[in-house]
């Protein structure tokens, strides 16, 4: 399939300007000034000047769901293929949370692979929040070589749902996905959920600094859940690695409140990432604070927190983008992912210029046409 899209305002995250851009199986071909339609393109599509971005990417998503704190009531559902399209998300990495019992790593791979088939980008973590993560092979380190969409590992600290794992067990956690991650010629995160104990990063720094270990292998998310857990995110941005703030769960302010608390104390923007953690089992509690119920965790939020970076914090369009695109494919090692570059994939948002979303595409294939959701696998008509 060849498809040539004219007359887009392109941010590749950095702004570009109008540009023709020639797409084939997929793959970003060509990006000119100016390219002439001819026999061999199937379809062209006018942006019409509209702004063209990378599509967006969410690194921690329940998309089996999740939830189970008060029990099976409280499981939330499957995030749903529109979910994703309809916010602009075109490449999802899901996860497991507290419930490695319920929740299992083969439906989570099938989901993934089932949204890849019907045309998105779907990935994974193995593990839970435990120390005795579960995988598909027997070993994360397996996982990581054999499983072609496994990135990493989920663990977590820092909350009476953890295992407590020890700083000796978190390295040799790590171990296990940087030796996977070189077997596999992936980068390999181990991706830690951080609750909201007393004790924060001090395990992370000690590995840091302590052992030496290399910090872009760390992804801490939930990153904002309390002032002083983000204080000491700054610290570790500022060694150098990478701090995911959830956009729809687990914070102590607005994200774009949080993004320039960072920026003025120091940290780069491409160390910040943004993720929704969307089917999350959030509670819902009365006047008094009893728990009354579970709602899911919306899947739009970094759509929402980056319209907000620009909008309300005055950020550029270039570097609001760079948390939802550029800045998580790095941290989760997808080089043709989050940038708008000859090779990389088609993944494209494409918005009014006051960032109402319009368009999707995703691997060159549109998927939301003037806010409407084109068919899925599940639609007939």
């Amino acid at each position: 399939m060849i498809t040539l899209i004219k007359n887009a305002f392109v941010y590749a995250p950095e702004k570009l300007g109008i540009k023709d851009i020639l797409i084939i199986d997929g793959k970003i071909h060509s990006i000119e000034n100016s390219i002439d339609q001819h026999g061999l393109v199937d379809r062209t599509w006018d942006a019409e000047a509209k702004i063209l971005t990378p599509g967006f990417i969410d690194q921690h998503i329940h998309l089996i769901g999740a939830g189970g704190r008060d029990g099976f009531k409280s499981m939330t559902p499957e995030v749903d293929f529109a979910d994703l399209i309809s916010c602009g998300t075109t490449t999802a990495v899901g996860l497991l949370g507290t419930d490695g019992v319920g929740r299992s790593l083969p439906a989570l791979y099938a989901k993934t692979k089932s949204l890849t088939s019907q045309g998105l980008n779907s990935y994974m973590y193995s593990g839970y929040y435990g120390i005795d993560s579960l995988t598909l092979t027997g070993s994360v380190k397996t996982d990581m070589m054999f499983v072609d969409n496994i990135l990493g590992c989920k663990i977590a600290i820092n909350d009476f749902r953890s295992s407590y794992p020890t700083v000796l067990e978190l390295l040799r956690k790590l171990n296990e996905v940087k030796i996977g991650g070189f077997l596999g010629a992936k980068k390999g995160i181990l991706h830690i959920h951080l609750g909201g104990l007393s004790e924060n990063f001090e395990k992370l720094f000690e590995i840091v600094e302590k052992h030496e270990f290399p910090i872009e292998h760390i992804s801490p998310t939930h990153v904002a859940r309390t002032a002083e857990l983000f204080d000491q995110a700054i610290r570790f941005a500022k060694l150098g690695g990478m701090i995911d703030i959830t956009t729809g769960a687990s914070r102590f302010t607005e994200p774009h409140k949080t993004v320039i608390q960072a920026i003025d104390s120091g940290v780069k923007i491409g160390q910040l990432t943004f993720s929704t953690d969307g089917h999350a089992g959030l509670t819902i509690t009365d006047e008094m604070g009893n728990q009354i119920g579970t709602k899911k965790a919306p899947t739009n939020a970094n759509l929402i927190a980056f319209k907000k970076l620009v909008a309300v914090a005055g950020f550029s369009k270039s570097d609001a983008l760079q948390l939802v695109t550029l800045n998580p494919a790095k941290n989760l090692g997808l080089n043709n992912k989050g940038s708008i570059k000859v090779g990389a994939d088609a993944d494209f948002c494409i918005f009014e210029e006051n960032l109402e979303l319009t368009d999707v595409f995703s691997r060159g294939v549109q998927f939301l046409r003037d806010k409407k959701t084109l068919k899925s696998n599940y639609d007939i008509n």
